[in-house]
């Protein structure tokens, strides 16, 4: 797609005054995939220079925003199974070309907000938190699940800037389990669970189904029972409804997925 409304585009290391019609450039995957007649200039990342990803003193992981799909894919295959599956398994959720998982950044889709973005639910099931940077240089950090409000739409601000992604090293270590479903093999998520166990806490994130994410905590695997209550109580019959599946349908395959994370979770290792 030409953006023929862009008639600059600048280097994000030069400071300079964010603007109406500006925008953030990483991987550009959304921007150049349908027309943006709001858009006059292009603020790009590239030359950032951002490691991918980093790994803290505290053992946590710092994602940059830049940092494309297949990098983090490539990254969490050197730490072993514990992080590795889930990862892999939701950067795949994706459905996308090589062009694409080789452009598209963790940072677009996590501000992109869509409900079926599979970064979401990685992050938001890790207990990620954002850096966020504002155009006057002010930071604040922000958890993954307060920064996506809705669907296609956040918490930033004007110009704000999602630096990075942190994802503390505890839930790192913790257990994990992952549903997916779609309307076909290749289509677009319709829910999307994760259910982590720390010791004997559990918690499951259900997105895709929902407008934003839903993270529910317990301090014990609970019963498939009261995880469907829970759900329900936390969902409010806020289900997501569009072409790609009815609130009635999402609601049963959100509470059958979550059935199956509990079974495979709430067993001893």
């Amino acid at each position: 797609m030409d953006l023929n409304t862009v008639t600059e585009v600048r280097d994000a290391r030069q400071r300079g005054e964010w603007r109406p019609g500006d925008a953030w450039l990483a991987g550009g995957t959304y921007l150049f995939s349908e027309p943006q007649p709001h858009l006059r200039r292009l603020v790009d990342l590239a030359r950032m220079d951002w490691p991918p990803v980093a790994i803290l003193a505290d053992g946590s992981w710092e994602i940059a925003a830049t940092c494309t799909i297949a990098e983090l894919s490539a990254f969490a295959a050197t730490t072993g199974p514990a992080t590795s599956g889930l990862v892999e398994r939701c950067c795949r959720a994706f459905l996308a070309s090589v062009k694409i998982w080789n452009t598209a950044t963790v940072g677009g889709n996590l501000c992109l907000a869509l409900p079926a973005g599979p970064m979401i639910s990685l992050t938001a099931a890790l207990g990620a938190v954002c850096r966020l940077i504002a155009t006057d240089g002010t930071r604040r950090a922000l958890p993954v699940t307060d920064l996506i409000t809705g669907p296609a739409r956040t918490a930033l601000t004007e110009g704000e800037l999602l630096r990075s992604v942190t994802i503390p090293a505890r839930a790192l270590s913790a257990r994990t389990a992952f549903r997916r479903a779609s309307q076909h093999q290749h289509g677009r998520s319709s829910a999307l669970l994760v259910g982590t166990l720390d010791g004997r806490r559990f918690s499951l994130t259900v997105t895709a189904s929902t407008p934003r994410p839903v993270v529910l905590e317990f301090a014990a695997p609970p019963t498939a029972e009261a995880l469907s209550t829970a759900i329900d109580g936390a969902v409010g019959g806020n289900w997501l409804d569009d072409v790609h599946g009815i609130p009635a349908w999402r609601r049963h395959l959100t509470l059958r997925l979550a059935d199956e994370v509990l079974a495979e979770l709430g067993a001893a290792p």
